[in-house]
């Protein structure tokens, strides 16, 4: 706390006292806190006054109330009341010798109405309370279930025996036990299939059981096994290389009375000297059928329209700022159709406008988002959401290089592959062309390639940049939302208008960020590598924080793509020539970006395309099996069907949909393809996005509405803190995957328009706070 000149020399002695916060310890007495006062008095103050010696008195105290209000709230099973509700009760304790029940009297009126701004109903409440704790990973015991319907019933002067009460206890009550139900019976569902599938692996036999299960030659074995009509169950990869073929018996003998018409097709086949007649495996079995009904063996074929039509690929790529995308979107809009994928729904509204500036009106299709726009042959749409189905003459995916991640790669694949286009336009870095490559050659599909070079040079810093003069027109790049706070908090504390992007927000608020960074309205953009892809922005700087990043799995050294790709989006054409991409001093060597910006791309250890299942897949595996459990349809799949050493393709990362997957077992009277849709559905575990969505899908399967998440109380936005901040984020994506199951399950989830109305609420409130430029500091008051 600062002096005030205009204070009296007792009052600034005060004042320096206070910030010192070294006054009165538990322990000390009044005469002891006026002794160390009057200590500080300055020339000419001869006494305290009483009235100023008992604020000070309750100024030092209040920290050991706050510590003792926390405690008997945590103690008493209160948890929802936070520290900043008793914070604010303390502040208004004018009695320094205030107890126990005087602490609890000045609690009262301010949890209460904390209580009623959640919102207006009491049950809304109720649900926005416990909304909350689950944010921090808390959930309410049946004792402090009641607790807390008893102080909502006091705070909104509800009766004794209100059915409210009553109604919100059978039903909590009933949520618990049926939550407990589902976990017990996915366990045991879990187990069961677990056992069957080793129970089937322990039935497999090598070749040389073949010839007797089948009652033939070793010799037409081998043949038939290489005209794919006998099925290879498994194929384990032993030590030295060799490969140990295992089959399933009951399939072997199954295909018993096909010998004979095998035998003729042979014969047949050898006389005319042409091809053989294709195969009749009779009924499906083994996994070396699930791998063809799955087609992820031959991940190509199962794209059949794709395949039936004569496409041509040409594949467009160039470093950042090169013209890529307006090259392919010309093409895309003298087209009589057309589709253009992107990997943001971000992006996907800029294809749609940048269609709409060529006199093109399209569609738009994201995973939570329709606009149809009648009459239009044209579509904007995420690359999850490619329709496969329909042809068009022209088609655009952006960010081929997205290839090569482990959870999301497997969706270019499918594009790639499956787009029904007559003209396939794919655009990347140059990192992606050998994936591409590989990809055309599967599909059989001709290739041609175009190479664009940058519009404006782009040069690495010869020396390092630092915090304090960083200016107009830089973006400073981080690789966590805590670190782009961090350094938003030290350049405000420096004076800059400061903008931020990250993966977090929602694509509605970093539109709005990078605006505010575009018109000018704020000096310095911090951003995660979030910016690498898309938005539309004026930077003449990029200036790294940090050199390293977190994959998920180690920190290591940024790859040159991960250069490239950020670091490209310094320089603007036509507004800053020349792009400067440099480090932020501390954070290491600008050797290190010079560097990575001249090496050549880097060549991937592995060319298979990621592949993972789709709807159609995982009913056809489920019919092989004779199974409903889409756990036990994935773990087939992963664990048989698709073998690792597969010279073709490798299966995505799945883990988190083998998780909703394992969950969802305990919900019963769901049908295969739903609980396929509840897996695929975009959730952050890390908010207790699993187990709400199990919630989600037990009222789906009860018939009962599920209604969407709510804002919570949003306190103002100048008074918004990080804790805040990163609430609003969390109920923002759980609003993303309510209103992604709602364009699956309108009937289950019908209030889109109220989902709308709170996501809009909520991007505006998380905009408002990250426009605060400067944050009025709290002054001690005596």
């Amino acid at each position: 706390m600062t002096s005030d000149s205009s204070a009296s020399p007792a009052r600034q002695a005060l004042a320096c006292a206070v910030a010192r916060t070294t006054i009165a310890p538990e322990a000390k007495e009044e005469h002891e806190v006026l002794r160390r006062l009057a200590r500080n008095l300055e020339p000419g103050a001869h006494e305290v006054p009483d009235e100023t010696y008992l604020q000070v008195l309750c100024q030092v105290r209040r920290k050991r109330w706050i510590s003792r209000l926390l405690d008997k709230t945590r103690r008493s099973g209160r948890i929802w009341i936070s520290r900043e509700e008793i914070e604010e009760a303390v502040s208004g304790i004018t009695d320094p010798q205030a107890g126990d029940q005087e602490l609890e009297r000045a609690l009262a009126p301010v949890a209460e109405s904390r209580l009623r701004g959640y919102a207006s109903t009491p049950r809304a409440v109720f649900e926005t309370v416990q909304a909350d704790l689950v944010d921090t990973g808390r959930v309410l015991s049946p004792d402090q279930t009641d607790l807390l319907l008893m102080a909502i019933a006091v705070a909104f002067g509800l009766p004794e025996g209100d059915p409210f009460l009553e109604t919100a206890r059978r039903e909590e009550a009933r949520r618990q036990q049926t939550a407990s139900k589902i976990e017990q019976t996915a366990r045991q569902k879990r187990d069961k299939e677990e056992a069957q599938l080793r129970e089937w692996e322990e039935s497999l036999v090598p070749f040389a059981e073949v010839p007797r299960l089948l009652r033939c030659s070793q010799r037409e074995a081998l043949r038939w096994i290489a005209e794919n009509r006998l099925p290879v169950a498994r194929k384990v990869r032993e030590s030295g290389g060799r490969e140990r073929w295992e089959f399933d018996p009951a399939a072997l003998v199954a295909l018993r009375g096909k010998l004979g018409e095998w035998r003729k097709d042979n014969g047949r086949g050898a006389e005319a000297g042409g091809p053989k007649t294709a195969p009749d495996m009779g009924r499906k079995v083994a996994n070396s059928v699930i791998a063809r009904v799955a087609a992820l063996d031959r991940y190509a074929a199962h794209f059949r329209t794709a395949r039936a039509l004569n496409r041509q690929i040409t594949l467009v790529t160039g470093p950042t700022n090169s013209g890529k995308s307006y090259t392919a979107l010309n093409a895309l809009a003298q087209a009589e159709s057309g589709l253009a994928l992107a990997p943001l729904r971000l992006l996907a509204h800029e294809f749609r406008e940048a269609l709409a500036s060529r006199g093109v009106e399209a569609s738009l299709s994201t995973g939570e988002e329709r606009i149809v726009v009648p009459g239009s042959k044209h579509l904007a749409a995420t690359v999850e959401m490619c329709p496969f189905y329909s042809p068009v003459d022209v088609a655009v995916i952006d960010e081929a290089q997205m290839l090569f991640d482990t959870d999301r790669g497997a969706a270019w694949t499918a594009a790639i592959m499956g787009a029904p286009a007559r003209h396939l336009y794919v655009l990347g870095a140059p990192d992606c062309i050998p994936m591409v490559r590989r990809i055309a050659e599967l599909c059989g599909d001709p290739l041609d390639e175009i190479s664009l070079e940058r519009k404006s040079p782009l040069r690495a810093a010869s020396h390092p940049v630092r915090l304090a003069d960083l200016g107009a027109g830089d973006a400073l790049i981080a690789f966590s939302r805590r670190e782009v706070l961090d350094l938003r908090a030290a350049l405000l504390q420096h004076g800059k208008r400061v903008a931020v992007v990250y993966g977090a927000l929602s694509p509605e608020v970093r539109r709005a960020e990078a605006q505010r960074f575009n018109d000018g309205e704020a000096d310095i953009l911090v951003a995660t590598d979030a910016i690498g892809m898309g938005l539309n922005l004026s930077i003449k700087r990029v200036v790294f924080a940090a050199l390293k990043k977190y994959d998920g799995r180690q920190t290591r050294d940024l790859t040159v793509q991960e250069v490239k790709q950020i670091g490209g989006r310094a320089g603007r054409f036509g507004k800053h020539e020349t792009g400067v991409v440099a480090v932020l001093a501390g954070a290491g060597s600008p050797t290190f970006i010079r560097r990575q910006l001249e090496a050549d791309p880097e060549q991937p250890d592995d060319l298979r395309p990621y592949v993972q299942p789709d709807a159609d897949i995982v009913k056809a595996v489920a019919a092989e099996i004779g199974s409903q459990s889409l756990y036990g349809v994935l773990s087939r799949i992963h664990r048989a069907v698709l073998r690792k050493d597969d010279p073709n393709y490798r299966l995505s990362d799945m883990e988190q949909a083998f998780a909703i997957a394992s969950a969802l077992e305990g919900v019963e009277g769901l049908d295969l393809t739903t609980r396929w849709s509840y897996a695929m559905c975009p959730v952050d575990d890390r908010d207790n996005g699993i187990r709400r969505l199990v919630g989600w899908a037990a009222d789906h399967a009860a018939g009962r509405r599920v209604l969407p998440p709510g804002t919570g109380r949003l306190p103002p936005s100048e008074r918004a803190g990080r804790e805040e901040l990163e609430r609003a984020e969390k109920r923002h994506k759980r609003l993303v995957a309510w209103r992604w199951l709602a364009l699956r399950f309108p009937e289950i989830y019908p209030d889109r328009e109220e989902a709308e109305d709170t996501t809009r609420r909520l991007n505006d409130w998380i905009e408002s706070v990250l426009r605060q430029q400067s944050r009025t500091r709290r002054s001690s008051r005596f």
